[in-house]
């Protein structure tokens, strides 16, 4: 079986009010704290967007903190107004609230008609450059398994 921790981690065991804590080296604190922010990442839903209608929409990038590990997300809504950057200000709290960092890689539009279960992905942001809608279809996917996904080029 394969150890969790180093040997003299595991070893160095403090028992405190009948529960476990561990005394871990820096290494080991490292790993943990990588586990533990890799997992933020997964709470993150992939794409969350308005259930009708034709709305912006950005790609965010999510990071770990000074690490290699990240995921990008989706996020569309009528109430960003005719801006994206409102969008990305309502997006951001929650995410670092998390620790982790957040980044736009672009923007663009989202047509969703849920009657027909069709999501279309076209257009740009003005601020933040056209997203690339192949990776946004993908995360839409992995949310509306149900539905029919089409991205363009088409600015509308």
């Amino acid at each position: 079986m394969r150890q969790s921790f180093h040997e003299h981690c595991a070893a160095g065991m403090v028992y405190v009010v009948g529960r476990a804590v561990t005394r871990l080296c820096v290494p080991c604190t490292v790993r943990i704290f990588t586990v533990a922010m890799a997992d933020a990442l997964g709470k993150v839903p992939d794409a969350e967007v308005d259930p009708e209608g034709t709305f912006k929409y950005i790609l965010v990038r999510i990071k770990v903190k000074d690490g290699t590990e990240y995921k990008d997300i989706v996020r569309g809504t009528k109430s960003a107004g005719q801006y994206h950057n409102h969008i990305f200000e309502k997006v951001t709290p929650p995410i670092m609230a998390l620790g982790l960092e957040c980044n736009c890689l672009g923007g663009g539009k989202i047509e969703h008609n849920s009657k027909d279960k069709k999501l279309r992905v076209f257009g740009e942001s003005t601020g933040y450059g056209k997203a690339d809608h192949s990776v946004s279809v993908e995360k839409l996917k992995s949310v509306f398994k149900d539905y029919e996904i089409t991205w363009s080029d088409d600015k509308e």
